[in-house]
């Protein structure tokens, strides 16, 4: 596992955001997690957070350093993984006190919905960061979050690393608060934080670095490729790469990203996710067909992506 990183990380591989596998009594499963970064690494993804997808809102504290022992032992050694803390100011505090003592370079400070303020959210942060030593990626999911005004000021401070950037918006052009953070930051400091669709203008049109992805634990190959086609402006060839994260990202947003994730995966056949963590349920039996179809097309479309050489 990487133990220092520079900015130039967020655009050398797709940020994946892997669910957790666990075992049947909610334990974390060495092997079933070593598989799927297994496959993430092999086909060209060095990037592994552990966020929502991971369900990490509802991880026990007293276990977070355990887990983070399993995830950064069975990670490469040329491979960034990246904790997510938070979301509320308890958590915070108790996984900046267990990430202290730890070599993870850059942690991710989970959105908070309610109770909040943005003055509030601002002192948080800023705790975090003087509790642990460790910079942040800002998890941003809804509209002034934090102002660009105030996360100009955290980076000026050394606390941000970068940004997560999710406010879904009908017509992503145009996007004021977005614009308002790449002048407080710099887009070379902003993914993309919701997938291969969004990640189309994002990353063309505003030139952001890179994107985060759960479809991508399926297909990193094509994931990959699709990053790059993306970077290099090569618009018809990044349409092309984007159709088959389509079927099952539809699905994600139809139900339950996080869900219809955590049950894609194991469908795939690249690692058995076993349970989800309370408080997530299953989704339901009707919506599992439809999944499992998605989910296995996706992965046969990655291994004829990787029998074909890359341009």
């Amino acid at each position: 596992m990487l133990t220092k990183v520079t900015n130039s990380a967020l655009a050398e591989s797709v940020l994946s955001v892997p669910p957790l596998a666990l075992t049947k009594d909610l334990q974390i499963s060495r092997s079933e997690n070593s598989k799927l970064i297994k496959h993430l690494e092999t086909g060209g993804v060095t990037t592994l957070l552990y966020g929502g997808n991971a369900n990490v809102h509802n991880w026990q504290v007293s276990l977070f350093d355990e887990w983070l022992d399993v995830l950064e032992e069975e990670a490469a050694e040329n491979s960034w993984v990246i904790p997510s803390v938070g979301p509320d100011w308890g958590k915070l505090v108790d996984m900046a006190a267990v990430l202290k003592n730890r070599k993870f370079p850059v942690a991710m400070a989970l959105p908070m919905i309610n109770p909040q303020t943005q003055d509030g959210v601002v002192r948080a942060l800023q705790e975090f960061v003087s509790r642990s030593g460790l910079p942040l990626i800002v998890y941003i999911k809804t509209d002034n979050y934090v102002t660009p005004e105030a996360m100009a000021r955290l980076y000026e401070q050394g606390a941000i690393f970068g940004i997560k950037y999710a406010v879904p918006r009908k017509d992503p052009m145009g996007d004021a608060y977005l614009e308002g953070l790449i002048q407080a930051v710099g887009r070379e400091r902003i993914v993309s934080g919701f997938g291969e669709p969004p990640a189309f203008p994002h990353v063309l049109d505003y030139k952001l670095a890179g994107f985060t992805a759960g479809c991508v634990c399926i297909a990193p190959t094509l994931s990959m490729r699709y990053l790059k086609a993306l970077k290099a402006g090569r618009r018809d060839e990044a349409k092309a790469l984007l159709q088959p994260f389509l079927p099952l990202e539809a699905l994600r947003e139809r139900s339950s990203a996080i869900r219809v994730l955590h049950e894609a995966v194991t469908y795939s056949g690249i690692a058995d996710m076993g349970p989800i963590l309370p408080m997530l349920s299953p989704p339901a039996a009707s919506e599992l067909p439809d999944i499992k179809a998605a989910a296995q097309e996706l992965y046969k479309a990655e291994m004829e992506t990787r029998l074909v050489p890359a341009q």
